[in-house]
């Protein structure tokens, strides 16, 4: 059976972009059970409530939804888990001095497989305020309107 290539997406956060700044991502492996897995493989996770933690210079994830695999036995993993990140200790340093400065935290943006193996990738993010997030809205509005205005100009001639 050949090996898998590619990014294949599971799940991301489109939350996480209106909600926060994201200032920079990183690429984490994941340490996961085999049910987990394969519940993946089935295109199943939520990140919606997710975090990530360092404690002990370890980096955690936390409350991520990956839900139990239906045909799983007695050996059927927890759905909210707290999985292990696989991160450098360099980063994981950098993450520690970035944290401690306040108001930044680790949100999960996106799980995917790249090459066959679970990868996720974290964000350093800084919370928007309400007036940041309406201004969002209205500058993501404008470039829709623009680019709609722009097909039409171009369909008519």
């Amino acid at each position: 059976m050949p090996r898998e290539t590619g990014r294949k997406v599971i799940a991301q956060n489109k939350r996480a972009w209106h909600d926060y700044h994201i200032e920079d991502t990183y690429e984490a492996g994941l340490v996961l059970q085999g049910t987990e897995v394969k519940s993946l493989r089935l295109g199943r996770a939520s990140l919606l409530d997710g975090y990530a933690v360092i404690k002990d210079r370890e980096a955690w994830l936390i409350n991520v939804h990956i839900p139990e695999y239906t045909m799983g036995t007695w050996t059927n993993h927890a759905a909210r888990r707290t999985r292990k990140l696989l991160l450098h200790r360099k980063e994981i340093e950098k993450l520690i001095s970035k944290t401690k400065e306040g108001g930044l935290t680790l949100v999960p943006l996106a799980i995917y497989f790249k090459d066959g193996k679970a990868k996720i990738e974290i964000g350093l993010a800084k919370g928007k305020k309400d007036w940041d997030k309406r201004q969002t809205l209205a500058e993501n509005q404008a470039k829709r309107e623009m680019a709609r205005a722009l097909r039409h100009r171009n369909r008519g001639s």
